[in-house]
């Protein structure tokens, strides 16, 4: 036998041992497997666990179900595909709408790398755990609501490369280390406290943003050792002290902007040896010295140097020329001096900017120099100490320039006609100088033109007439030369002038009717002191939309035209020192919105008009030195000797001792009628205090309990039924300021008290009008808020035919309502009113700070129920105040007498929210959606009942469809008139998209997809600081 055939095992071991082999590989290839289902479906069970908490408007997550397993396919997650087990590795749904609080579940996703989650609308604070994520390297949460501190934990987490939380409501302080970052985004928050300098132990961090927060204390020293960083901004701070000099020794840094801060002393000489500089902004701080640019190669590639608003004194550098990248330059509002040196190297310069300081011109080889720079859109020297005369090159200029700003300067000469090449410009300023000779016809080459300023000159000659083809033309003043000659016809054709100032020139000729027949003259129109003469045309009544006229200091004669009565929006009107004659025209008593008027001087005759008592803005009145006669009104304005004149009427009289005027002479006759004046001033307190008495003793025996508390009607001082009469002129329709079903409201003045006031007066005839007045009661007794309209008193009494009279005197809001603002076409009385995008942010943040003290501050809650522009008025400094509580409703039937008080809400059409047209009890959420209509209307100027709307399209719908990229399309054109480009993105960016996301998320269909007011007003007051330390 062989050998080896004796060693050999069996062949039954073999296959024993074989399949023991079989056995461990399948078990192990068993657990294997399961382990790997189990971390995959754990992801799953994190991401459904995430979408639970929140809310989905735009059905973004609908693949996410609970039945799908193949959660790599869900939208916005991205799972890893070469390595098992299968993770997920990436969520990311930027800028689709979902709500709720950011989901602590999310933790479980262990494998994360990368999370963007920004430009939603999550609230709630960041998951503490969010730092513990062992791979994760990019997090973005910037443009949600997200409050709290910022995790400590991020602070640590090694793997992190990018932090963007932005544009949020965090508040505390920046943790002390984010240890290898390379973004760290932290602007437009709340946060507070100063800038850690263990921040910068970190040597791999490019990019940190931290502008518009709280944060004070100074500059790090500290962040000069971190040679990576390319972007520093650091604006809109309360940061003082210095610059630290550190920061020149970063090597790379493209983008420093520490502007708008408390920063004091000298701008380090290193800062201005930063060759990769493109952005240098240190505008409005307190930094002095000199300007210190080096002869040669001092930022070579520097794009932007902003330096306004500091002391800067000394020269402006001649090595400016030699920084061949530079685009904008703005050295204002320093105290720079010397002479402008030559700029014509900057092939790339499009805005120079040195107004407000102390340069001269000297043989203006600057402006020569500048006509190389063919980019150049914007030259601004305003208020400097130029001089001498403007030389003829200032009209090769770039035809690409759109503003050109002399203003305020000592030039002499004459205005070179080359400035007619300037075809694109839309702003010319030459005023306040010492111009002289004429205004060359080439002025009308300038179609673009908007706004011309040449007053305060001693320019001379006529007014070219070609002056007419300035089709563009919205502003023009010439007032303050020596002008002479006619007023052409030809400004009659432009049709866009909102504003012409001809006044203190020597003018003369008539008024041309052609330029009374511009419809859009709406600012002003001053022919003041000049040479006029003639009548004044009829055509003055088409001047419908003019709160301002002034013809004083002419030769004008003949009557005032009745029509002048046709400019209802006037507010002044001045007309002294001429010669008119005839009497004050009973038309003038339209002129509801006047506030100052002059007729002195003249020869007016007959008696003065009762209508001026009526006049309830009306604080100047001069009638002296005319030929008037009779007794003076007793009432209104005559009332206050130091606000009107009188003077040099021989035949003016007064029937009680005010004006050093003689007593009018009293008859039989007149004993008759004073007499029976004082039986009617007497006779009705007496009735009433009879009738009132009745009406209280019927009261307590009918056992009535609707009545406002009588601790209520303590703090109240009362008027009578007669004080509200004589208060309205008895109830007069020229007094009459607005009208519901329930109300109307009258402006009135009592005899008692000086201050306008605005007077409710209930329609008691009408169903549901006495609700309104015991809700009202109720309402003002349990607010005060400066953002609510308060009520000076109260009048529940019964009037003179012996029926229920109530009424409620609040303060007078001088600038009417909201919207007559927004839609000031559809108010004809009122003035044409534009309301800039700082006033709508302003006016928005009140409304929502009176519903946050309603919803949230007052036990129980008040519902208002009927919230509209209508509804929000303006005082005299255009601070807003939610008014119209007749429809407001406690959640709490003590404080209600219906028992139906909670259920359904009256409203208006438009802004009711859509779950009461359901039958839903009222909510806080009603308010909240009546709020979002009215933000969006505050910003597209439409009414949710516009023509436009029906079907299936309503307010909501017609801006999400253009939400985000579109939404210029469809905003109010009148909020935006800013021409520069860089400042209209950043108005949009940060401004504008916000609060139209705002408008859109209360204004969801379902109530449990809108915000609280709370979290509302929050997200619109961080708007609104960052806006007000921005311009």
């Amino acid at each position: 036998m062989d050998p080896e055939s004796k060693s050999s095992p069996p062949p039954r071991l073999l296959l024993f041992l074989y399949g023991i082999l079989v056995f461990l590989s399948s078990s192990n290839v068993t657990f294997s497997s399961a382990q790997t289902s189990n971390r995959s479906e754990a992801d799953r069970q994190a991401l459904l666990c995430f979408k639970s908490g929140i809310s989905d408007p735009g059905g973004v997550l609908r693949s996410w179900r609970n039945e799908s397993l193949s959660f790599c396919s869900w939208r916005g997650v991205n799972c890893s595909s070469t390595t098992l087990p299968i993770r997920v590795v990436s969520l990311e749904l930027r800028s689709v709408k979902l709500k709720g609080k950011l989901s602590s579940c999310i933790v479980t996703l262990t494998s994360l790398v990368r999370i963007d989650l920004s430009n939603n609308d999550l609230s709630g604070s960041i998951p503490v755990e969010i730092g513990a994520f062992p791979s994760l390297q990019t997090l973005n949460l910037a443009g949600n609501r997200l409050s709290g501190n910022i995790p400590l934990s991020l602070g640590t987490a090694a793997s992190l490369r990018y932090v963007n939380l932005s544009r949020n409501a965090l508040s505390g302080v920046i943790p002390d280390s984010f240890s290898s970052l390379r973004v760290l985004s932290l602007s437009m928050n709340n946060l507070s406290g100063e800038i850690p300098g263990s921040l910068f132990n970190n040597s791999s961090l490019q990019f940190l943003g931290l502008t518009a927060n709280s944060l004070s204390g100074s500059i790090p020293a500290s962040l000069g050792n971190v040679s990576s960083l390319s972007y520093i901004l650091l604006a809109q701070n309360n940061l003082k002290g210095s610059i630290p000099e550190a920061l020149g020794h970063i090597p790379n840094l493209n983008f420093l902007d520490l502007g708008y801060n408390n920063l004091s002393g000298n701008v380090p000489a290193m800062i201005y040896n930063v060759s990769s500089l493109r952005y240098l902004g240190l505008s409005n701080n307190m930094l002095d010295g000199q300007i210190l640019l080096n002869a040669d190669h001092s930022l070579p590639n520097l794009e932007s140097l902003i330096l306004c608003g500091n002391t800067f004194s000394g020269m402006v550098p001649a090595s400016l020329a030699n920084m061949s990248k530079l685009q904008v330059i703005d050295l204002s509002s320093n105290s720079l001096s010397g002479s402008i040196p030559s700029l014509g190297s900057l092939s790339n310069l499009s805005r120079l900017i040195l107004g407000t300081n102390k340069l001269q011109a000297d043989d203006w080889a600057f402006l020569t120099a500048l006509t190389n720079c063919s980019q150049l859109l914007m030259l601004a020297l305003d208020g400097n100490s130029l001089n001498g005369s403007l030389p003829k090159s200032v009209g090769d200029l770039s035809t690409n320039l759109e503003r050109l700003n002399f203003r305020g300067n000592q030039i002499s000469g004459t205005i070179p006609a080359a400035i007619g090449n300037l075809v694109n410009i839309t702003l010319l300023n030459m005023e306040q100088n010492m111009l002289s000779g004429i205004i060359p016809s080439t002025i009308g080459n300038l179609r673009n033109l908007t706004v011309l300023a040449l007053s305060t000159n001693k320019l001379s000659g006529e007014i070219p007439s070609t002056i007419g083809d300035l089709s563009q033309l919205y502003q023009l003043y010439l007032d303050d030369n020596l002008l002479s000659g006619n007023i052409p016809a030809s400004l009659g054709q432009c049709k866009r002038l909102a504003m012409v100032n001809l006044s203190v020139n020597s003018l003369d000729g008539s008024i041309p009717s052609e330029i009374l027949s511009i419809s859009s003259l709406s600012l002003g129109l001053d022919l003041s002191n000049n040479n006029l003469t003639g009548m004044i045309p009829p055509e003055i009544g088409k001047l419908i939309n003019l709160v301002l006229l002034n013809v004083s200091s002419n030769k004008l004669s003949g009557e005032i035209p009745a029509a002048l009565g046709q400019c209802v929006v006037l507010s002044s009107l001045q007309m002294e020192g001429n010669m008119l004659t005839g009497i004050i025209p009973q038309s003038l008593h339209e002129l509801k919105s006047i506030q100052q008027l002059d007729l002195s001087e003249n020869n007016l005759s007959g008696q003065i008009p009762e209508f001026f008592v009526n006049f309830s803005s009306l604080y100047h009145l001069n009638l002296s030195y005319n030929k008037l006669e009779g007794p003076i009104p007793t009432s209104g304005i005559f009332t206050n000797s130091n606000a009107v004149m009188l003077d040099g009427n021989m035949a003016l009289c007064q029937q009680i001792a005010i004006f050093p005027l003689p007593i009018c002479p009293t008859t039989s006759a007149t004993k008759r009628k004073i007499n029976a004046r004082l039986l009617l001033i007497i006779a009705p307190p007496v009735t009433i205090a009879l009738l009132s008495f009745l009406c209280v003793v019927a009261t307590v025996m009918k056992g009535r309990t609707t009545q406002p508390s009588e601790s209520y009607r303590e703090t109240m001082k009362k008027v009578s039924y007669g004080d509200i009469l004589k208060a309205t002129n008895w109830l007069s329709p020229l007094n009459k300021i607005s009208s519901s079903h329930t109300a109307s409201v009258y402006i009135g003045r009592f005899e008692f008290d000086t201050d306008l006031v605005a007077i409710k007066v209930f329609h008691l005839d009408e169903q549901g009008s006495l609700n309104s007045f015991f809700t009202e009661c109720e309402v003002l007794k349990h607010t005060r808020h400066r953002n609510i309209i308060q009520a000076i008193t109260l009048c529940s009494t019964v009037n003179f035919e012996n029926n229920e009279f109530k009424a409620l005197v609040y303060e007078f809001m001088a600038n009417g309502s909201l919207d007559m603002w927004i839609h000031p076409r559809q108010h004809q009385g009122s003035p044409r009113r534009v309301l800039s995008l700082g006033q709508r942010i302003s006016i928005v943040a009140d409304v929502a700070s009176a519903l946050d003290y309603m919803h949230n501050q007052l036990i129980p809650p008040l519902i208002h129920c009927d919230l509209k522009p209508s509804n929000i008025l303006l005082d005299y400094d255009m601070t807003s105040r939610i008014g119209d509580f007749g429809s407001a409703k406690f959640l709490s039937s003590g404080l209600i007498s219906s028992p139906e008080g909670l259920v359904g809400a009256s409203g208006t059409i438009g802004y009711i929210a859509p779950e009461y047209g359901m039958g839903c009890k009222i909510s806080t959420g009603g308010d909240v959606y009546a709020f979002g209509v009215l933000l969006l209307e505050m910003l597209t100027a439409k009414r949710p009942t516009d023509i436009l709307f029906g079907n299936d399209l309503s307010l909501h719908k017609y801006v999400n469809l253009a939400f985000p990229d579109k939404i210029n399309d469809i905003l109010d054109p009148q909020m935006q008139n800013e021409e520069d480009e860089v400042v209209c993105n950043l108005l949009m960016q940060n401004y504008i998209i916000p609060l139209v996301e705002i408008g859109l998320m209360c204004s969801m269909e379902s109530p449990k997809d809108r915000p609280v007011i709370h979290n509302v007003y929050a997200k619109i007051v961080a708007i609104q600081e960052a806006f007000i330390q921005t311009f």
